[in-house]
């Protein structure tokens, strides 16, 4: 039965196909074709409950599926199907409620809306695919030549109470050759928890002891360098690693300084460091203007450059890629301990910041510059365990503690006294530290360990 045999008027079939686009089925009923419209309207009401439920209920373990690629491909192809059947009924409800009359403008008017509404519909899914296959190419890219340990559904960390990252941020430029890790923070986190606490090590760790084989063999009373131009400090250790690959011949090309800088924090801190992530500083202001900017908190005016060509005045302000690169990396008038804690703030406020919308709407661009900035070895099967950790984390409150001065004498280290602080505050219970809280001096390993005050 169509429109004609029903004699619909032009306002009732632009109302009943506006309204099976909202509702499948509507037409159908209302062109008696109670079995079919019925039919399709459980349908649409299945697929709307089923879709709202795994947005609510499910939502931790849909982020799971998102980051494995066999997922995102069901994805894809998941939307391709709802798009064209949802294109289809709004076509077939058309052809059922058309009018009989209303002359060329009448049926110009209802074609132009079948036709706008098979575009809302085409238009997010496509744009939702799109995203999917630009979140696969990003998860190829940075983990699908990773190797690890098997994964376990039952216990993904194989029975491991903690699991240490280390995060690096690296700083490269064409007149200095080579790569220097200027940021390095170990991130151990509870795994039954996400309790996580950060320990921050300063580039300019002197005479690090290497890990026993050839590297130690090499250096052994501490890494040394290459002579006055390289002096050895903690932030040579993996460019050294990838300029000599005897130092660690068991490690591929491409993962030696990874490898070697992994196992000498590991050594430093008396815990091992499982995973590594690091970001080049320069892709960072590239991440940061594809989100739009970070707000932050700049508590004293910081001048930058090396011929103080810049400054960011004090005061709370939203910083583009540029400037946030120049808080997390200027030194002038300050210290690498003053920069270390606004590397740490700068992080704390883009994870705040970088919420689903943000991402979303940037999507695009911050997949392309993630390609760009970011290495890291951790695999691609132990991502959907990963995810379900850092809810955990985000839940959390996160401690931190930077083996700086006056803890930490960085021409001559105290490697016994790191790696008991590093045991006592692992042991600890979390506690939150008001930022206002004052930061007292530890003098001896007994006394209580002085976290990190809270960014503001």
């Amino acid at each position: 039965m169509t429109g004609k045999d029903r004699d619909f008027g032009l306002g009732t079939s632009l109302a009943l196909t506006l309204g099976s686009a909202l509702l499948w089925g509507v037409a159908h009923l209302a062109a008696h074709r109670h079995r079919t419209g019925l039919a399709l309207m459980a349908a649409h009401v299945f697929l709307l409950a089923f879709i709202l439920t795994m947005a609510t209920v499910f939502s931790t373990h849909l982020l799971s599926l998102a980051v494995q690629p066999r997922w995102i491909t069901a994805l894809v192809v998941a939307l391709t199907v709802l798009a064209a059947t949802w294109t289809a009924v709004i076509v077939w409800s058309y052809t059922l409620v058309r009018p009989a009359g209303g002359g060329i403008a009448g049926r110009a008017l209802t074609t132009c809306l079948t036709i706008g509404l098979c575009a809302l519909v085409l238009a997010p899914t496509a744009y939702a695919a799109r995203l999917a296959y630009l979140s696969r190419d990003v998860m190829h890219h940075l983990f699908a030549g990773n190797a690890g340990p098997p994964v376990m559904s039952e216990d993904p960390w194989n029975g491991a109470q903690r699991v240490n990252f280390l995060l690096v941020g690296a700083d490269s430029a064409p007149s200095r050759p080579g790569v220097r890790t200027d940021s390095m923070t170990v991130a151990s986190v509870d795994t039954a928890t996400g309790a996580t606490t950060l320990f921050g090590l300063p580039r300019n760790l002197e005479d690090v002891p290497l890990p026993s084989g050839p590297a130690r063999d090499r250096f052994p009373y501490g890494f040394t360098g290459t002579g006055e131009a390289h002096p050895g400090l903690l932030n040579e250790v993996f460019q050294y690693a990838e300029d000599h690959p005897e130092v660690v011949p068991r490690a591929a090309k491409g993962q030696r300084g990874s490898t070697l800088l992994k196992e000498t924090i590991g050594g430093i801190l008396g815990i091992p460091v499982s995973y590594y992530a690091m970001i080049d500083m320069r892709g960072f202001a590239e991440i940061i203007d594809a989100m739009g900017g970070v707000r932050v908190t700049v508590d004293e005016p910081i001048v930058y450059g090396r011929y103080r060509e810049g400054l960011l005045p004090a005061g709370t302000r939203r910083l583009n890629g540029e400037e946030a690169l120049w808080y997390g990396r200027s030194r002038t008038d300050s210290d690498d301990y003053v920069r270390m804690g606004r590397q740490k703030c700068l992080l704390n406020a883009v994870a705040k910041q970088a919420d689903p919308v943000t991402v979303v709407n940037s999507f695009e661009n911050l997949a392309t510059a993630t390609k760009r900035a970011i290495s890291t070895d951790i695999p691609q099967s132990l991502l959907p365990a990963l995810v379900e950790l850092s809810q955990k984390v985000k839940d959390s409150h996160i401690r931190s503690l930077s083996f700086v001065p006056p803890l930490i004498n960085t021409a001559a280290p105290d490697w016994r006294l790191i790696r008991q602080k590093v045991s006592q505050v692992l042991a600890e219970r979390p506690i939150r530290i008001a930022a206002t809280t004052p930061r007292p001096t530890p003098t001896t390993p007994e006394r209580p360990v002085a976290l990190d005050a809270t960014c503001r």
